[in-house]
């Protein structure tokens, strides 16, 4: 794996993979025109256990509908800036069991989610399960 930044002028950065995808990061307070660098690892670590969720539920033909994985986080004061605790809430929707949802959360967080086993060196991850009734996800 591969990936470069190239600075594009005032507070924008442009990263790039070695597949030719493109991300940009603002630096700036406002993030006005990208993510910064600690929102979009916030986000890969959904992105990531989400990949995992969906899965593991598909391979135990749980029928699920949708997954939203929404992530608070706290930073430490003074820099570096590390992520102290971070909460995880899976909003998972469709006739799906409980506790075949709380198991692939479980197995993600646990096993096979890097970014999450990377960020847990520095912080404290919890979770929950929120089962979204179907005439909720409108």
């Amino acid at each position: 794996m591969i990936a470069h930044s190239e600075w594009k002028g005032g507070s924008i950065f442009e990263g790039n993979t070695s597949n030719g995808n493109l991300l940009y990061f603002d630096a700036d307070a406002s993030h006005g025109q990208g993510p910064s660098p600690m929102e979009a690892v916030l986000a890969a670590l959904c992105a990531c256990t989400s990949v995992d969720v969906i899965s593991i539920l598909q391979k135990k033909r749980q029928p699920v509908m949708g997954l939203r994985v929404s992530a608070t986080a706290e930073q430490a004061p003074e820099p570096p800036r590390v992520f102290t605790h971070i909460k995880l809430t899976y909003a998972v929707s469709g006739r799906v069991d409980r506790l075949a949802a709380e198991r692939a959360v479980e197995l993600s967080k646990g096993k096979y989610c890097s970014v999450s086993k990377m960020l847990e060196k520095a912080a404290t991850i919890e979770f929950e399960v929120v089962m979204v009734e179907e005439d909720e996800q409108a």
